[in-house]
This record gives C-alpha cells, structure tokens and sequence, in this order.
C-alpha cells in the first residue's frame, strides 16, 4: 500500500515537470518563427568594432517587440519593430563619441494563422523606415517604405527559412544619401526537447546606391527558463563579419540577448 502510494505520488510529481518541459520546448521553438502567434519583447545587444581608419566601435541595443493582431479565424498581422539605442566612438574617422536613438524599422506581416498543406509558414506586407535618430551619425535623416516577406518551414527540432525586405527612401533631408537597401536573413535553428536552441543566420545588406555588401554571420545559443511565472530566452553568441564596406565593422563581434514571452 505504501509502495502504490509512493508510485502514485512519483507520477504525479514528474508528469507536470514532463509537460513543463514540453510548453517551454514549444515557445523556444516558436521564437524561431518571425510570424509567430507569440508577444515577445526581445533587448538584443551588439558589439562591433573595426570602424574606419580609428578602429572605431559600436554597441547597439535593439529594442525589438513583436506584436501578433488576431484580423479573423484565418488571418494574423503581425507587428515587428526595431528601435535601436546606440552608443558609438569614431565610427568615421576622428568622428568622436555619439550615444542616442537610431533609426525606427516597423515592419507588417499578414500571415495565414495555419501552416499550408506543405507545412510552410509564411507573411508578407510593408516597411518602414522612420527618422528616429537623435544625432547626425546614428541615422540616414530619410523617411523609407518598401516590401517584406518571410518564409520558413518547422520540422521536428528543426526551423529553416529566409526573411527578406528592400526600403527605398521616399522623403527627408535632400543633403543626405538616398537609400535603396536590401536586406536578407537566412536562418537555421536547432531546438532541443529541454529547450535549448541553437541557431545560424545571416543579416546580409546590400546597398544599391554606393555597391555595398554587409554581411554578418550570427551564431547564438538560447536558453528558455522562467523567472516566477515570466518565460524569458537568455541569449548568448558571437558574430563575424564576412564582408562590409571599406570603413564598415570587422573581424568578430558579440551578441547577447533578453526576451520577455508573453503566451496567450
């Protein structure tokens, strides 16, 4: 009797721990996916040097939350910003220490709220460049809309995919650069059942006014734990810049990032 009391009190202890594991599996896994069904506030932190001929350098704060709007049973939108926060030393040359608000990048994907028949995920709709910087040499003074799009398939422990935008510059300062900008990510990420992930991307630019290629190569461990009730990804990873512009970032750089979760 004791026994079966002690077997039942052994089930009853490992099967949440069991399905605890599995919800924080599945929310890792779903922050691999861009048009997710997920709030998530991510604080992603970049270190850069190599700039120009002062091997200057750069840590950027990009604030990045991710808000998914229910529009019916079918459909999602959803909102993803990037609000970076820069502090920077003689980026250009002797150009001295700058520390503010960057420029504001919002895009919005529509999205089918189910996989197709395939088992692909995708979105697609518009961006925007916004003149958010604080100082001259944290941003372009240009306002900018184009295209945005992703597409990603989740298989097993798996997610594949690409998402790609191009901004052109439609309004601002007349005395500074036009923009005409593609970006592309391509991503490969690993999630374990006891929710580690494991990804690989690029954050290529090519900029088709000066010829211009920057290429980062991304690779970050995460770690999906809880503090109280609040789901949280610790992220950690090193990045190395495979090409840039003549007084661009080089050599390796570091990555490190805070995500809040909020599931429904």
């Amino acid at each position: 009797m004791h026994a079966r009391i002690a077997l039942f009190g052994l089930a009853a202890t490992l099967t949440p721990a069991s399905s605890v594991n599995a919800q924080d599996a599945d929310l890792a896994k779903q922050l691999s996916n861009p048009v997710a069904s997920l709030i998530s506030v991510p604080f992603q932190f970049n270190y850069d040097r190599g700039f120009g001929p002062s091997d200057g350098n750069k840590v950027t704060l990009n604030i990045q939350p991710v808000i998914p709007i229910s529009l019916n049973d079918d459909w999602n939108v959803i909102s993803r910003t990037i609000l970076p926060v820069v502090n920077q030393n003689d980026i250009a040359g002797d150009s001295g220490h700058q520390f503010g608000l960057g420029d504001t990048l919002q895009s919005f994907f529509f999205s089918p709220k189910e996989p197709t028949a395939g088992g692909l995920i995708w979105g697609a709709g518009p961006v925007f460049l916004l003149p958010t910087a604080t100082d001259d040499l944290l941003g372009g003074e240009k306002w900018g809309l184009g295209p945005t799009a992703v597409l990603l398939k989740q298989e097993g422990h798996w997610t594949y995919g690409v998402l790609a935008n191009h901004v052109w510059s439609v309004a601002g300062n007349d005395d500074r650069d036009d923009v005409s900008s593609t970006f592309l990510q391509p991503f490969l990420s690993y999630t374990t059942p006891d929710a580690w992930t494991f990804t690989l991307n690029t954050e290529s630019t090519y900029d088709w006014k000066h010829d211009d290629w920057s290429v980062p190569i991304n690779f970050t461990v995460a770690k999906l734990t809880k503090f109280g009730e609040q789901p949280v990804s610790l992220q950690l990873g090193a990045r190395y810049w495979a090409t840039a512009p003549e007084n661009g970032p080089e050599g390796f750089g570091v990555r490190a990032a805070v995500v809040l979760l909020f599931p429904k």
